[in-house]
């Protein structure tokens, strides 16, 4: 190997021999070479990959939250709902017997026939019920009970206090359930309160009928008049 054997000079097959081994030398260290830059690489790549993944955990997640937790994840506890309690309407007071009779103890009506002729007298009734469960007071007084009749339009045409009022003095104790009846007899023609205008004689025409005892008002009751 030392001592080339050839047709050519011997410095012939040493240069050879150098060139070669030069050509090895270099790949050798181009390969080496490469492979350094290439474990750089990936180390620098590894290693900036780390720190990104570190700084970007640090941002999302600051160092005083990954040990006392936020404001806005902590749950404050909710005010108890309030209850507004509906108010209780009062009871009414059951009546005493021997007490005053009220409106509300009452049932007031009137009676009238169902029809009557132009001119007649027909007599008309104010009944007095106490619907309580107790016998009540009530004053029954004259000047305190009337009768009216209005006419279709509903206007007044009538009263039983406008021309002949009465005055009496009547206080009774009324039993439940038992009516009282007052009678009044119309004499057919028109009145005004006070009696302050001339009185004529109804046209034949349907009519309603209507009592009052104070400040107790009946339903109305038709009432018609007929031509002779």
């Amino acid at each position: 190997m030392l001592h080339p054997v050839g047709k050519l000079p011997a410095a012939v097959y040493w240069r050879r021999r150098l060139v070669l081994l030069g050509v090895l030398l270099a790949l050798l260290g181009g390969g080496g070479w490469f492979g350094y830059v290439l474990v750089s690489r990936h180390l620098t790549s590894a290693s900036a990959a780390t720190a990104d993944t570190a700084a970007a955990s640090a941002s999302e997640t600051p160092a005083l939250e990954r040990v006392v937790p936020s404001i806005a994840t902590l749950r404050t506890p909710s005010a108890a709902p309030t209850t507004t309690a509906k108010p209780v309407a009062p009871v009414a007071a059951a009546p005493r017997p021997g007490g005053p009779c009220t409106d509300a103890m009452l049932g007031l009506s009137v009676r009238a026939p169902a029809s009557a002729p132009v001119g007649s007298k027909p007599t008309f009734q104010l009944v007095v019920i106490n619907t309580s469960p107790v016998p009540c007071v009530r004053t029954l007084d004259k000047g305190l009970q009337e009768l009216v009749l209005l006419d279709a339009a509903g206007h007044r045409v009538w009263g039983s206090n406008d021309c002949f009022p009465e005055r009496s003095s009547d206080t009774r104790t009324l039993p439940p359930k038992v009516p009282v009846s007052f009678a009044v007899v119309w004499s057919g023609l028109s009145s005004r309160p006070g009696c302050a205008a001339a009185r004529t004689p109804l046209s034949p025409g349907t009519y309603r009928l209507r009592g009052r005892l104070a400040t107790k008002t009946s339903p109305d009751v038709p009432f018609r008049l007929t031509q002779l």
